[in-house]
Formats: structure tokens, sequence, C-alpha cells
């Protein structure tokens, strides 16, 4: 064979194994971090196809098997992929602004920002805030510097729960509406906070906000999955327990297609507006070939999508990213995620794992 057909085959088992080694419910880091780049995955496959078809044609049996991984490796991308695409239906349905420009108290605009704690820019986050006039900001990776360069949004902000850290997991949140409870809380691990907040709307229907922002597994985050996971799913279950509507928000340092995110779906019912619409990457902004869906808003069965948007970057890793949501009683979902067989012995296994 060739030197073109040796690096094919060669490239072919490299992309394949790298496409399906996520599958092993192993917690690893080495083996969570091919959660993540499923999108460049689907454009190596298909530029090995391409390689063959330009420079191959070779049917030899090896060169047969290589294209039958990447046919295959492309498959499952796609399929990944593809609820996130127009062609999906919506999980969350849309909002028709009304007509008669009249003011709309069941609205809520959320902005998420994970700021990254080194990062400087401050007035640029301060400009989006002015912008887009959110009802509720979600600040991640701050600490002491960035409350103290953010306090001018106290004057809008009535409401606020501030816990920044140095250990780039702490937490600003700010609203305009009325925080009625609220708690800052250590679901796995003792430095890693989560937000809980009981709000008001302006027609007065209460919601539940939940704020999380949990470890990666990294070389240099965490060498395992498991306290990110048991995080999620500590957050599902009691999701699940809501009579009232709810709304997740934050960097689960996880991708919408990952089985943790879908189990997490399954376990608290939530619904991801952007099914049907598309990915919203939001790391990593400085590099566009590394970029996935890392920063997520999940919602219940009680909203509708006004818009949700992708924001400029402020000089962070992460661009920050704006959501509309209305509370209509009315909304009703085409499906809401159910917990699949095995999945509630899985999460509890998992919690159980990460609190040994």
């Amino acid at each position: 064979m060739s030197h073109v057909e040796n690096f094919l085959i060669g490239y072919a088992v490299l992309i394949t194994f790298i496409s399906f080694i996520h599958l092993l419910r192993v917690d690893a880091w080495w083996i969570r971090i091919w959660d993540f780049p499923h999108l460049q995955l689907t454009v190596l496959a298909a530029a090995g196809l391409l390689l063959w078809a330009v420079l191959s044609r070779s049917t030899d049996w090896p060169v047969l098997l290589a294209l039958l991984g990447l046919l295959a490796a492309l498959g499952y991308e796609a399929w990944l992929i593809f609820p996130f695409t127009p062609l999906h239906r919506k999980q969350v349905p849309y909002y028709r602004k009304r007509q008669d420009g009249a003011k709309e108290p069941n609205l809520i605009r959320i902005l998420n920002a994970n700021v990254f704690m080194d990062n400087t820019n401050c007035p640029d986050v301060l400009h989006l805030v002015a912008k887009y006039e959110p009802d509720v900001v979600l600040i991640l990776e701050a600490n002491e510097r960035w409350q103290t360069e953010l306090k001018p949004l106290e004057a809008s902000f009535p409401y606020r729960i501030l816990h920044p850290l140095e250990n780039t997991y702490g937490m600003l949140f700010y609203s305009r509406l009325p925080i009625l409870r609220h708690e800052v809380r250590f679901l796995i691990e003792p430095d890693i906070p989560s937000i809980y907040a009981q709000l008001k709307l302006d027609s007065g229907q209460l919601l539940h906000f939940y704020g999380i922002h949990p470890m990666p597994p990294s070389p240099t985050e965490h060498y395992r999955s498991t306290e990110r996971d048991a995080e999620l799913v500590v957050v599902g279950k009691e999701v699940r327990n809501q009579t009232e509507p709810v709304i997740v928000s934050g960097d689960l340092n996880d991708v919408a297609w990952s089985h943790t995110t879908r189990l997490f779906q399954r376990i608290s019912g939530l619904l991801d507006p952007r099914i049907g619409r598309g990915l919203y990457n939001t790391f990593h902004a400085r590099y566009f070939f590394l970029r996935w869906p890392l920063d997520h808003v999940f919602v219940s069965h009680h909203f509708k999508l006004r818009n949700i948007r992708r924001l400029p970057n402020c000089g962070s890793d992460h661009f920050p990213i704006l959501i509309s949501l209305a509370y209509a009683p009315d909304a009703v979902p085409d499906e809401i995620p159910q917990p699949e067989k095995g999945d509630l012995k899985e999460a509890q296994e998992t919690v159980e794992r990460a609190t040994e």
C-alpha cells in the first residue's frame, strides 16, 4: 500500500477511536475530555473521507475498513449534533411578542457570563449589561476585584447574592426582580459554590433559579468527572420535585450532547432552548476551531423562548449568553424528559462516589 493509504488507515483508526471512547462509563479526565470536541470530530471524519476520495480511492480491505470506521464516526457525530440544528423540532416553543407594545410582566431576561477571573475588561461587562438590560445577571469566576469593579451594577439591581472567591469559582448574582429567599450552597465540594434563589416576576409569579459552576475533568482541574456529574444530578433531583417554574443557568463544564447533561435533563425534566435552534458555542472564545456549548440555560416546561443569543466577548475565554424567557402557563411541550431505566440508580451511585 502507498504512504497515503497507510496514513489514511492510521488517521481513520485515531478518529474512530476518539469518537467513541467517551462511551466508556469511566470518570477519568482523559476519557471524559472526549465528550467535548464532537463538532470538530465531525469535520475530521469528513476530511478523512474526502482525503480518500481525492488521493486514494483504494478498495483494498484495510482501506475499506478504515472508511467504514470514518463513516461510523461521521454518522455518530452527526447524530449527536443533529438535535442542535434547525432541522430538529424545538424543545422549547417560541413566545410571540405582544403586538400592542404593552408591558409583559411574565418575561425574564438572563445574562450568564463566565468572565475569567484574571480578565481586566470589567468595563466591557458593564457595557453589555447596560446595553441589553437583563433582569438577572449571573457572573462566574468572580473574585473580590470583580465585585468591586461591578459595583455600579448595584444601582440598577437592588437584589444581590455576592460570593466572590479567589479560586475561579466565585459567583455574583444581580437581580432586578425581588429575591424572596436564597442560599449559597456547597453541594459536593467544600470550595465550589452554587446559588439558589426564589425570584418573583413582575406578574407576581414565583420561580426557582439555580446558578451552578461545577469543576471540570481536566489535567489542571480534577482527575475525574465524578464531582461535576454528582453536582448536576443533585440539582436535577431537587428540580424534579419543584412544582413552580425552574431555571438552571451556569457554566456546567460539560457539553449539551454529553451523557451527563442528557442524564441531567432526564432526571430534572428540564428543557434545552437550544434544541432545534443552534449550538450557541460559548467556549473557547479565543480559538474558533476549539468551540463547544459549555454555558447552559435549562428551563422547566412552564416557559417559552423569546430569544437567545451569544453576546460579544469581554476578554474572557467564554462568550456571555443572553436569554429571554416568558412564563407561559399554557406552554405544552411535545415531551418532558423522563428518567430511563437505570438513570436513578446511576445518579445515586454517582453521588455516593463523589461523597465517599
